[in-house]
């Protein structure tokens, strides 16, 4: 596992966390919040499946890319939700130590 680039995810959370507060038209992050979290939650529903068909029929590039989207996505809904991937983090961490 390269740390780095898994240290990017916390950055890119904290990269959506402030398009999020700032509500620029200019941020794809913030048009789609300001659609509201019904519109997030499909878009996260979108890319899942999309993760799922790459896995089965794409490439190994299309599997990466789909499960970029799905991951960015899924921030963006968090953090709509006042939530984190700490959190999940967490969670996933108590299941872990059962």
């Amino acid at each position: 596992m390269n740390t780095p680039n898994i240290a990017f995810i916390a950055e890119l959370e904290t990269i959506v966390t402030a398009r999020l507060a700032a509500g620029s038209d200019e941020s794809y992050t913030a048009r789609l919040a300001a659609a509201g979290t019904k519109r997030i939650a499909q878009k996260v529903g979108e890319e899942g499946v999309e993760l799922a068909l790459a896995a089965i029929a794409g490439s190994q590039q299309e599997t990466i890319d789909e499960a970029a989207d799905l991951v960015y996505h899924l921030i963006v809904l968090l953090a709509d939700r006042g939530l984190s991937l700490e959190d999940v983090a967490t969670r996933l961490e108590a299941r872990h130590a059962r």
